[in-house]
């Protein structure tokens, strides 16, 4: 269990144990109570599901993952695996899942998807300063100390709350998950197994395509029949650029897939000794290795449109799909107008915001700014000043990324270090260079979070 069992519950400056309600039971919701939790702080977490679920949720358990199960690269010189590396280092409860719940993705972080949500449910159930309620909130409340963490896929009434709040309309983008098959109706005939530039292991599955396949697929790709999107989304059509679907891609012709997630480079094909002209991976979705996810298939095709056309390409002419790739309405706020890079709102000083909902995008970087928010929640209940993490880190990159962004032309950003200060180091090789980032950062952090005691101590024993 978490530092609490073995230390005194911190009071409040009134005397009380300080409480806080968290609104929302995903990756950043789940993070920032947890990260409350073990600072002292008394936390009332709600989550509407299972009675009330999303377009995109099937499932009651926390921090479920609906779409990619991959939380991006693990290697400690690249921009998102800079961020774990500092969310370990900072003992974060959406990290530690992950790596418990690990399955093979060559360099990546990819998780089993029910295991890794089931972990996350029962730490979040059982810590003694977590009470968790299973029902939706409706209205901002309007005293205390308030984290909301409701996501891309913010219940209509609490979304219109928001949007009250901030006295300006919402910005909308669209995103979509990918088709999930079956490994055992996968044709290992024609796939084959191996990991881009061999880094991992043999942990993708790749159906190479020839040019005359690829030309074909990408052809009844673009022409595909989709989902019709409703009236009020209609209005306001606007795509990720990092989550396209593919047949928006495929429609923009030539070898534009063949340079997204179709690529081959880094891939050989053992039987020819050659690269392929084009690839789709798969990659493990499951702990046991039975369910497989078209990597960067996210789509809007009608489901028969994707049985039919996803059969074209070699090795899933017969693929069984357990889940066939959905499409649904993001949700976030113009959070420069809103946010300090503590998370805290400036028009209603004790209300915070975390995760997706602030334009933090992807996985991990929500459940960072879920970290900051509870962080910064807890300190306020506890009576200590808030804190803004040092830029040269990239959890504070990209909160203060959110919170000084230009307002007009506001997007969700995902961690790169194009958001860390410039370093001397320019004329390098990118992968040195990177490196450079990425150890300034974790010396930067470590002495940020010893000068304002944010590392929790270890738990102690008897």
């Amino acid at each position: 269990m978490g530092v609490c069992e073995n230390r005194s519950a911190r009071v409040g400056v009134d005397g009380n144990m300080a409480e806080i309600t968290v609104i929302g039971g995903g990756l950043a919701g789940s993070e920032a109570a947890w990260q409350a939790a073990e600072r002292g702080a008394r936390v009332v977490l709600y989550e509407m599901r299972p009675h009330v679920l999303t377009p995109a949720h099937r499932t009651g358990d926390l921090a479920e993952l609906v779409c990619s199960n991959s939380l991006g690269s693990n290697l400690p010189d690249r921009a998102p695996g800079l961020l774990k590396e500092e969310l370990r280092y900072l003992r974060s409860l959406i990290v530690s899942c992950a790596d418990a719940t690990a399955v093979p993705a060559g360099g990546a972080l990819a998780v089993g998807r029910e295991a890794f949500a089931e972990a996350v449910t029962a730490r979040v159930e059982a810590h003694p300063l977590i009470s968790l309620h299973r029902e939706e909130v409706t209205h901002i409340p309007g005293e205390g100390i308030v984290v909301i963490a409701t996501g891309p896929l913010t219940s209509p009434s609490l979304a219109q709350e928001i949007a009250n709040l901030a006295g300006q309309d919402h910005l909308y983008f669209y995103d979509a998950m990918s088709p999930i098959v079956t490994l055992e109706s996968i044709d290992m005939a024609r796939a084959f197994r191996a990991s881009r530039y061999g880094r991992g292991g043999d942990d993708y599955i790749n159906c190479p395509l020839s040019q005359g396949e690829y030309e074909r697929f990408t052809d009844q790709l673009a022409k595909a029949e989709t989902i019709a999107l409703r009236d009020f989304e209609r209005e306001d059509q606007r795509f990720f650029e990092a989550c396209l679907p593919v047949e928006v891609i495929a429609r923009r012709g030539g070898l534009a897939l063949a340079f997204g997630p179709l690529k081959p480079v880094g891939l050989i094909d053992p039987r020819t000794g050659k690269s392929t002209y084009a690839v789709v991976q798969l990659r493990q979705d499951n702990l046991a290795g039975t369910l497989y996810n078209l990597v960067g298939f996210q789509t809007n095709l009608k489901w028969s449109e994707q049985k039919r056309i996803f059969s074209l390409i070699p090795g899933l002419e017969h693929a069984e799909f357990v889940r066939y790739g959905q499409m649904h309405r993001n949700t976030f706020i113009n959070s420069p107008a809103l946010l300090d890079a503590t998370m805290e709102c400036r028009v209603r000083r004790g209300l915070f915001f975390g995760g997706q909902l602030t334009g933090t995008e992807g996985y991990v970087a929500s459940a960072g700014s879920g970290y900051v928010a509870g962080l910064n929640a807890a300190r306020l209940a506890l009576g200590m000043p808030l804190v803004a993490f040092p830029r040269t880190t990239m959890i504070g990159a990209l909160c203060g990324y959110v919170a000084s962004a230009e307002e007009t032309h506001f997007q969700p950003m995902k961690p790169n270090f194009g958001l860390m200060p410039v370093l001397e180091v320019m004329r390098r090789r990118k992968r040195d260079r990177d490196g450079a980032y990425a150890k300034r950062a974790l010396v930067e952090l470590g002495a940020f979070a010893s000068a304002n005691g944010v590392v929790l101590p270890p738990v102690e024993t008897n």
